[in-house]
């Protein structure tokens, strides 16, 4: 699971971040804390564009708002910790907050501990959050000032965005607790997915992250119903809407989707270029019993076979995955078995998480629960594997020329990333001579110099 970068803060992210200008006289402004995964940023965007529809002022720091929202995850205890200290500190330093996001699926914990908290309201709950903005701060608009950017406000860089095509899961993996917060699997229209996509292309996005919570399971809860769009219909499947997605000129990239049959489906379209040739897949784990105890599907020697057959159809193609070590009942066998499957798999991209008991989650009361330093132990040799993996693959792109979008720009370098780099959570191409005249959100080509670890340098083709 991914965090949010620590900048998307009402302290310290740029107030042109926020898509605002400062406030005029007597204009209501709202400040956002905003943790947990993309899906969380993708509600924070959404919030803070109604409210500023409504007129408010979105405020880069505390002392300049009325009031703040923090949007918290509950996913882990420690993502719990963190959402804790936030919303302490936002009152610390302003006094008046909302709070809404996975946590507030828990009130009665969160006022527990921070009584004096305005409202609380739980994940993708717009409605209620506005009404206690409301309540709490008065809206005050001037129709002829507070005028929207058509591409609504956004967290992230100007040139990619985070897309959101459903909510909730129909999974009932039992380490997890997602469908208890948001529920159910519920898709999003394709034409209205699509018109985002559309919208925010125009706007000069280029770069798509499509995010859910299982991307490949997209339509499934609509019976992969037909929609108008332009001069015909779509699908609310994820390979038309993959495809159609495609047309637009940005790059897409797919989050979190799961290795149904169907994902096959994809490969053509990376390989075409419709669709970047990356997939972020969460295996979990390699061993059958492990991933039956987990109840998630147990076919990790097909999967093996499915890996073979998407690399012959799209030899470029970047597989990023994580992985959950020390789950209850994990024995040293079977921890074996993912090490074994991990040499045979050789992912691009992986990221491990130590198991930790989550509240409500029913893998707490399986036996047999590893101890803490045999947990750190297995993650120090995952990574340690997949760390090598990483280094090996990038080494054999020295010498290649390939296209690179530019994230950053600063006095030493530009801070790019290659197709097979996903923000925040992969790596980087870093461009450290003759980078003066790049701007971010620049595609350019690039001839790879050096390889790192999990990094990479090169310059100007």
């Amino acid at each position: 699971m991914s965090q949010n970068p620590p900048n998307l803060r009402p302290d310290l992210a740029p107030a042109a971040r926020l898509g605002d200008a400062p406030a005029r006289p007597g204009q209501p402004a709202l400040g956002m804390v905003s943790l947990g995964c993309p899906k969380a940023l993708v509600d924070s965007e959404r919030i803070l564009t109604r409210l500023r529809a409504e007129g408010y002022a979105i405020s880069p720091d505390y002392t300049g708002a009325d009031a703040v929202i923090v949007n918290t995850c509950g996913f882990l205890d420690s993502a719990k910790a963190e959402s804790l200290e936030a919303i302490g500190e936002a009152l610390k330093e302003n006094g008046r907050v909302i709070v809404t996001g996975c946590l507030g699926a828990e009130p009665e914990y969160i006022t527990g501990v921070h009584p004096k908290v305005l409202a609380v309201t739980g994940p993708h709950q717009y409605e209620q959050v506005l009404d206690a903005v409301h309540a709490a701060v008065p809206p005050s608009p001037d129709p002829y000032v507070d005028l929207l950017p058509a591409s609504g406000v956004s967290l992230t860089p100007r040139h990619y965005s985070y897309l959101k095509i459903s909510e909730g899961c129909n999974h009932k993996c039992k380490f997890c607790i997602i469908p208890d917060m948001r529920g159910r699997l519920v898709s999003r229209p394709a034409h209205a997915v699509l018109r985002e996509a559309e919208k925010l292309v125009e706007a000069g996005v280029k770069e798509l992250l499509v995010i859910s919570q299982d991307t490949s399971a997209y339509g499934v809860d609509r019976k992969h119903d037909l929609h108008p769009w332009k001069d015909g219909e779509v699908r609310s499947h994820i390979t038309d809407l993959a495809r159609e997605m495609g047309k637009l000129g940005a790059w897409v990239r797919l989050h979190y989707v799961y290795p149904y049959p169907h994902v096959r489906q994809l490969i053509p379209l990376m390989a075409e270029g419709l669709v970047l040739p990356y997939l972020d897949i969460p295996f979990q784990h390699a061993h059958p019993d492990v991933l039956k105890r987990m109840a998630r599907p147990a076919a990790a020697a097909k999967t093996l076979d499915e890996i073979a057959a998407w690399r012959r159809d799209c030899p470029e193609i970047t597989l990023r995955s994580t992985f959950i070590v020390g789950y209850p009942g994990e024995t040293e066998a079977e921890f074996q078995t993912l090490l074994d499957w991990m040499d045979e798999a050789q992912l691009d991209r992986v990221g491990c998480f130590q198991y930790e008991n989550v509240d409500g989650a029913r893998s707490n009361a399986l036996p047999d629960h590893v101890p803490d330093d045999v947990k750190q132990d297995r993650w120090n040799r995952f990574m340690e594997k997949a760390q090598a993996i990483s280094e090996a693959k990038l080494a054999a792109k020295v010498g290649q020329r390939i296209e690179v979008i530019v994230d950053e720009i600063d006095d030493e370098a530009a801070t790019c990333r290659t197709k097979a780099d996903a923000p925040e959570i992969d790596g980087n191409l870093f461009i450290d001579e003759g980078f003066e005249a790049l701007k971010p959100g620049d595609i350019v080509t690039v001839e790879v110099d050096e390889a790192g670890e999990y990094d990479l340098w090169g310059r100007l083709a």
